[in-house]
């Protein structure tokens, strides 16, 4: 389910609750019973490391740690813990979150299947559990995330735009889909076909193993002696990672006239690939709404702010186990070199200075990028 318009709401009541001074009171719900103080702990599980997803590191554990302390003056903190695309080293780290009696875990699963055992072990313990950027199975408390859908779609549309007037439905792309074992994937790519189906034809169509850019790269080289370097006229890449080995392919393949590439995150190499023309968009998720709303959650709910949570989780989705779960789910954008200022750059996520090193200054100075 994909309720944009009550995401919005829900975060426009927030902030006019907190103007009211109403945040700290609480319902009648005894699911936060009983409330916890500032001195909380927060575990915080995060599924790939920087040399396959650079935003886990770089944003989201930053961001929520920052949240966290500012939620609970200074006295609450996070736990911490990459899985490193690896299911069972995830299973094991939730394992050791709930032995060492965490108040609550923010779980974004490498399998959404696989750790629903470890969600229910961690239900029967007491401790909440939220999952974050990524619907994990099992007896899920709330979900925050983006629209994952709509990331597909804006993906799509995008490609359909960069590959021109002249495209029609014996154009040939190739698609290169997240992991199987990540629902997120899923949902880009039936986003994705929702938007593609009868517009062009898919050539070749891969997912790609826990998202490695070798892997995409691997895939990519496949498509190319499948279909012919010449035949390809685009390629839907579901994030930045897999981009950068798919434009690796299609160069070691001599292509010098790159077809459009999509991909996901905003990545700074992928930021620099769109100034180059290399890749020719990317999916700006604001990385600061989606880990601000979760450490809000988070501790809203051990708080019992029951109204505070409430707000915040006015959508609802349903995974294979659960139905209903509370949800808030953040909106997407389309990157390209006519956008760049006016979302990760707006946004504060990199500088112009970040972006334009020498090595990309005349591909900026070309676009205005200054």
């Amino acid at each position: 389910m994909r309720r944009i318009a009550l995401s919005v709401a829900a975060s426009a009541v927030t902030l006019s609750l907190a103007g009211c001074g109403v945040l700290d009171a609480t319902g009648d719900s005894t699911s936060a019973s009983p409330a916890k103080g500032n001195d909380i702990t927060v575990g915080l599980l995060l599924p790939e490391n920087a040399a396959s997803i650079a935003r886990y590191d770089k944003f989201d554990y930053p961001i929520i740690k920052s949240k966290v302390a500012e939620l609970t003056a200074k006295q609450g903190k996070v736990t911490y813990a990459n899985a490193d695309a690896d299911a069972a080293k995830q299973s094991r780290q939730m394992q050791k979150m709930i032995d060492d009696k965490v108040d609550a875990i923010l779980l974004d699963a490498v399998d959404s299947h696989a750790i629903a055992g470890e969600v229910k072990k961690a239900k029967d313990a007491g401790i909440p559990v939220i999952a974050y950027d990524r619907l994990a199975e099992g007896p899920i408390t709330a979900y925050v995330s983006f629209d994952n859908e709509l990331v597909g779609e804006v993906q799509a549309r995008t490609l359909l735009e960069g590959l021109g007037p002249n495209a029609g439905s014996t154009t040939k792309i190739v698609m290169i889909n997240g992991s199987p074992t990540d629902p997120n994937a899923k949902q880009f790519k039936e986003g994705a076909l929702s938007e593609l189906t009868g517009k062009v034809t898919i050539a070749a169509s891969y997912d790609t193993t826990d998202w490695k850019p070798e892997n995409a790269q691997a895939n990519m080289a496949k498509a190319i002696s499948r279909v012919g370097a010449g035949n390809i006229a685009g390629v839907y890449s579901a994030n930045d990672g897999m981009a950068g080995g798919i434009i690796k392919a299609l160069k070691a393949a001599g292509v010098t006239s790159l077809p459009p590439v999509t991909g996901q995150d905003a990545d700074l190499d992928a930021v620099q690939r769109v100034v180059a023309g290399d890749q020719y968009m990317t999916v700006y998720k604001p990385y600061p709404d989606e880990a601000e709303a979760a450490a809000q959650m988070a501790v809203a709910r051990l708080q019992g702010k029951d109204i505070q949570f409430d707000a915040l989780t006015e959508d609802k989705v349903d995974s294979p186990t659960t139905k209903n779960i509370p949800a808030h789910l953040v909106q997407v954008t389309a990157l390209t070199r006519k956008t760049i200022k006016d979302t990760v750059i707006v946004d504060g996520i990199y500088t112009v200075g970040d972006i334009c090193t020498p090595k990309f200054k005349a591909e900026c100075n070309a676009i205005g990028l200054k």
